[in-house]
């Protein structure tokens, strides 16, 4: 199944989003079942609204988008494709590059 990564930036503030985001843990979880909601890291930007980028697996970007739609209290920056996932440990040291 696809995996996207999903960029928003939330419309209340920070002491909210636990809100929104069990909210949005019930949508996925009775309307769209086909949702994984894998996990999110939660910042806050330089005037300190809350922004989320979050990793779902979904058949489709337009079923996230839907989810979006329904949650509200955020906006969608942008949405990508995840092509695949790296860990430091993928790229072993051989030598001191010194």
């Amino acid at each position: 199944m696809p995996r996207y990564l999903i960029e928003r930036t939330y419309t209340v503030d920070a002491d909210t989003v636990p809100t929104v985001a069990t909210r949005s843990k019930a949508i996925a979880h009775h309307r769209f079942p086909e949702i994984v909601w894998e996990h999110s890291h939660v910042v806050l930007d330089e005037d300190g609204t809350p922004k989320s980028f979050c990793i779902y697996a979904a058949p489709s970007e337009e079923i996230v988008r839907e989810h979006a739609t329904r949650l509200g209290d955020h906006t969608v920056e942008v949405i990508y494709e995840i092509a695949g996932d790296v860990t430091p440990d993928d790229f072993p040291l051989t030598a001191d590059p010194g």
